[in-house]
């Protein structure tokens, strides 16, 4: 059951970032994640009022605004990426924070020592990333923009959603979805804040409005079914699952969106996925 609903929620995770990438290409990406996360919250609101309540911590909720953090800086320069650079390069560029990032916490911080498999995914990264960076004739997104160009936006990205899955594992399974509120509400403040040094827009066009909402409360059930498979003991399996959601906006980009990588872009992608694979069997 727990492996089920780790997939069910990288398929909501994929289905959100695809939906708001697209919406990204026609309107400010920063505020398709601002209103996309305002969603989310409501969202978090009702559930969080309607399902039994556990026991929170004042460390659940610190924990949970860090990973408010996380997720606003993580969505945020997401859908900024996606708006410069091909879906099916920048989607999977995000998610090797997600894995990189707890694995580098533990040896730094906490003195764990990964296995062989966690230290050649560590060391695939960076040419992984080095070979989807190239710009090749040819090669790109429907616009006619170059794949790669949403490469740098992608690595903060990176960073956040990192931050964000390694914060909200800290958080006790036993403590309800309050937690989960409050990180949707910090993640709100945190894109509003990065909103206006990058001149963004506030508003929306209101079809576009109702669907980032709708995408940003995917994005929440996403989070929710990710701490439900994690409460079930099922911890490494849930995050190895969770962590293919890039799998959904690659797959939907080059099939309906026309996009075209070249051979290193292609080779570096499959580094990539290698990476993320063997970081997760930590």
């Amino acid at each position: 059951m727990g492996e089920s609903l780790a997939l069910v929620s990288a398929l909501c995770f994929g289905v959100t970032h695809f939906v708001n990438g697209l919406l990204s290409r026609r309107v400010d990406g920063m505020t398709v994640a601002l209103h996309a996360q305002v969603g989310g919250t409501a969202l978090a609101l009702v559930l969080a009022s309607s399902l039994p309540g556990g026991s929170t911590s004042p460390a659940d909720y610190r924990w949970g605004a860090l990973s408010g953090v996380g997720t606003g800086v993580g969505v945020a320069f997401l859908y900024r990426a996606m708006s410069q650079g091909a879906m099916s390069v920048v989607v999977p560029v995000s998610d090797v924070g997600a894995v990189a990032l707890p694995v580098l916490v533990g040896v730094l911080l906490l003195g764990e020592r990964p296995t062989a498999p966690v230290w050649v995914g560590m060391a695939a990264v960076l040419p992984a990333l080095w070979l989807v960076s190239q710009n090749t004739p040819g090669a790109g997104d429907a616009n006619g923009g170059a794949a790669s160009d949403g490469v740098p936006s992608a690595l903060v990205a990176s960073a956040g959603i990192g931050l964000q899955f390694l914060a909200m594992a800290q958080v006790d399974s036993g403590s309800g979805l309050w937690p989960v509120v409050l990180s949707r509400v910090v993640s709100v403040v945190v894109i509003a804040c990065v909103l206006v040094p990058y001149g963004g827009r506030w508003r929306m066009p209101v079809r576009l409005w109702a669907v980032a909402v709708a995408a940003g409360m995917v994005g929440t059930a996403a989070i929710v079914l990710y701490l439900e498979a994690t409460a079930r003991q099922l911890m490494a399996v849930a995050t190895v699952l969770s962590s293919l959601y890039p799998a959904v906006p690659v797959v939907l980009a080059l099939l309906f969106l026309g996009e075209r990588l070249s051979r290193r872009q292609t080779v570096g992608l499959v580094c990539a996925a290698l990476a993320v694979a063997l970081i997760a069997l930590r």
